[in-house]
């Protein structure tokens, strides 16, 4: 489960998810970027693009062999459903696995991110959803997302 929101996507991540389901627009998709930072919650959730995040100074997106970004579209996303029992809706995504990951960087964080243009956009043009801690330590071993069990957003009062 995401450990904040970023404030520019505060009341709206569930809509730009449906976005990306939805295909709407046909370019869009969610992007997982994982990040080594010694910066505060309070900084990084101010930081409104993916380009704002990674010139930050306390802040890197990790470079590891065997590491590149997840680019997740409407096909493999899963419409979200309302749980009107619990008030909530949790937006969950498949496993993530990262293949024979080199030792290096330290990974510290997922920063998941909406990109309404995968083919024309740069990172100025993603904006980030939500920072979900995620420590690992790369050894050569496959690293693995759990993003189904939890999920990485959860929308309640």
């Amino acid at each position: 489960m995401a450990n904040f929101v970023y404030n520019i996507a505060k009341g709206r991540v569930v809509e730009l998810y449906n976005r990306v389901d939805s295909n709407d627009p046909a370019n869009s998709a969610i992007v997982i970027v994982a990040i080594n930072t010694s910066a505060t919650d309070a900084a990084l959730k101010d930081l409104d693009t993916l380009a704002a995040i990674e010139a930050d100074g306390n802040t890197a997106e990790v470079t590891n062999s065997g590491y590149a970004r997840k680019v997740l579209t409407d096909a493999d996303l899963a419409a979200y459903s309302v749980n009107d029992a619990s008030d909530l809706i949790d937006l969950v995504l498949t496993n993530q696995t990262w293949t024979a990951v080199a030792a290096g960087t330290a990974w510290t964080d997922l920063v998941i991110c909406y990109d309404p243009d995968t083919t024309a956009g740069t990172d100025a043009n993603i904006i980030p959803l939500t920072c979900n801690d995620f420590a690992i330590t790369p050894d050569g071993s496959d690293i693995i997302a759990d993003l189904t069990t939890n999920g990485f957003f959860r929308a309640a009062e």
